[in-house]
């Protein structure tokens, strides 16, 4: 799904009016109606009090048509008009005027704190924040924080309408009291960035998106920074295995990592690549680690160092297809200048993780020698040693930008919605939760997309695919497992269903096709 910027935003809206050949105003009325028949549809006429804020923006519009669609249908509301200024939107005030056709109890003007002071939320009732859109480029005024402030002291359901008052599409939150704390949040045609960043996600607790009927062909055309990442995008990247492949189909996975007391990490990411799909998988670790492998995983080679507790030396007479390094390697000195030497000779596409990257954070000359599209997987602490830091999350995605495009590599911000970022494109995941806060974890992110380039996906879209499966598998563990029992190898052992899940869509997508061509 694409997230459109504020300014796309605008710009659909203004060639739907002109290409559907309707007013700003019909445009309002269709959004409003969303709205309206979205509350309908779950409230059937429940008679709980609903208090209905309107801004004196579009925003306010779009309010005020609810307000008169609830007043018709019978529902108990009340509306006000957060006065905050002089300058009231064209749309608005039509849809004021439309407002008092219907009803002699008009919107209640307040414009102070001592106005606010005798409005009256219960806890049971339902607040509908429709103050402040998109376009809001300053901080409220302080008798409004203080309302959004009783927002929250009411406990009541808050339904933010397009986006939470006071949050900004495009910049960081400065005070979070300025800010409505929505439980929901109708968004029009698609979500914000903001709904998805460490920072700002706390303002909405849900989302959905509402289609209000902007113009189909902009939406198609129109190219957008930021991608969404679910299941409807996957599905076209899967490629299910033909009947007559072999293992040389699929490429050969080579782990280089582990050190003393820190074997299980190559372990996780062995085993993730092969459940991802890598024909072959082999691990290089220190001697201390051989029998344990060899042991665990007799799926795959195991090549070792010469030296018993860390990795001094990378030789080995294999070829792999890709090579994933960096997990559990530590950053000993020998370590240190035998990793500088292997990037030195190395040609085959690499994905950087853990000690890997700490040891190119120490020494930022070396990523110039990183081949074109190598993929690093930093948690935010490696990330911040990689690019600096950085003052929010707007802040912190601009240095992962211009990161990527200074060495040409592509970056995995991990976290709650991991973001893939390649030069000024950012993917956002949608699969993962909680449970993954815990060791290992990452670890077997670097198998997963390790496995997906050797079976000969582009790095991008490995990337993309692999946080993708690595969030669903955890997702399908968590039935089992809840947030706290969850652990790194719950979500290899799931990567099967992942990949079922994947398959049986992909096949109902053809069989629907084939429906489709018969009838023809």
């Amino acid at each position: 799904m694409k997230l459109f910027s504020k300014e796309q935003i605008y710009e659909g809206d203004k060639l739907t009016t002109e290409r559907q050949k309707i007013s700003s105003t019909e445009l309002m009325e269709r959004a409003g109606t969303q709205i309206f028949n979205w509350m309908h549809t779950r409230m059937q006429g429940a008679q709980v009090p609903i208090h209905v804020f309107c801004g004196i923006g579009n925003n306010g519009g779009d309010g005020l048509v609810l307000t008169r669609h609830l007043i018709t249908h019978g529902y108990n509301v009340v509306s006000y008009i957060i006065n905050c200024s002089d300058k009231r939107s064209k749309d608005f005030l039509i849809n004021y005027d439309r407002v008092k056709n219907v009803t002699k109890d008009w919107p209640q003007m307040k414009g102070c704190k001592e106005e606010l002071d005798t409005i009256k939320i219960g806890a049971d009732d339902i607040i509908v924040d429709a103050i402040f859109g998109i376009g809001l480029n300053r901080p409220p005024n302080d008798w409004v924080q203080s309302l959004f402030q009783k927002f929250r002291a009411s406990k009541a359901f808050t339904l933010s309408i397009d986006i939470p008052s006071g949050l900004y599409t495009d910049e960081a939150v400065k005070d979070e009291n300025a800010v409505v704390h929505a439980h929901f949040t109708l968004s029009f045609q698609s979500p914000k960035l903001v709904f998805f960043l460490p920072e700002t996600a706390q303002f909405t607790k849900e989302w959905e998106v509402l289609d209000i009927g902007i113009d189909r062909d902009y939406l198609i055309e129109t190219e957008t920074v930021v991608e969404l990442i679910a299941k409807r995008e996957v599905l076209p990247l899967y490629k299910p295995r033909q009947k007559y492949s072999h293992k040389g189909n699929f490429g050969h996975v080579l782990i280089i990592g582990g050190s003393y007391g820190k074997i299980g990490a190559t372990n996780l990411a062995s085993r993730a690549a092969l459940s991802s799909g890598a024909g072959l998988v082999s691990a290089y670790v220190p001697k201390c680690g051989y029998h344990s492998l060899q042991t665990a995983i007799p799926e795959i080679m195991v090549v070792t160092d010469e030296n018993e507790t860390n990795i001094s030396s990378i030789n080995f007479e294999i070829e792999p297809t890709v090579i994933g390094i960096g997990i559990g390697m530590g950053t000993s000195d020998s370590t240190a200048k035998t990793f500088e030497s292997f990037l030195k000779s190395n040609k085959t596409p690499l994905v950087i993780d853990a000690d890997a990257l700490n040891l190119l954070s120490k020494k930022k000359t070396l990523l110039q020698l990183l081949p074109d599209l190598t993929i690093l997987t930093p948690h935010p602490k490696e990330l911040e040693r990689l690019i600096g830091k950085w003052s929010d999350d707007f802040e912190k995605l601009k240095k992962a930008k211009d990161f990527s495009k200074k060495y040409n590599v592509i970056v995995v911000i991990k976290g709650s919605n991991t973001i893939t970022v390649y030069h000024d494109k950012l993917y956002v995941n949608t699969t993962g939760n909680p449970g993954m806060a815990t060791g290992g974890t990452g670890d077997v992110l670097t198998g997963v997309i390790s496995g997906m380039l050797a079976q000969g996906y582009e790095p991008l879209t490995a990337t993309i695919f692999g946080v993708y499966l690595h969030g669903k598998s955890a997702d399908i563990a968590l039935e089992d497992y809840g947030y706290q029992s969850l652990i790194a190898s719950h979500i290899i052992e799931n990567m099967g269903d992942a990949y079922m899940d994947l398959f049986k869509q992909s096949e109902q997508a053809q069989e629907e096709v084939q429906k489709e061509s018969q009838q023809k």
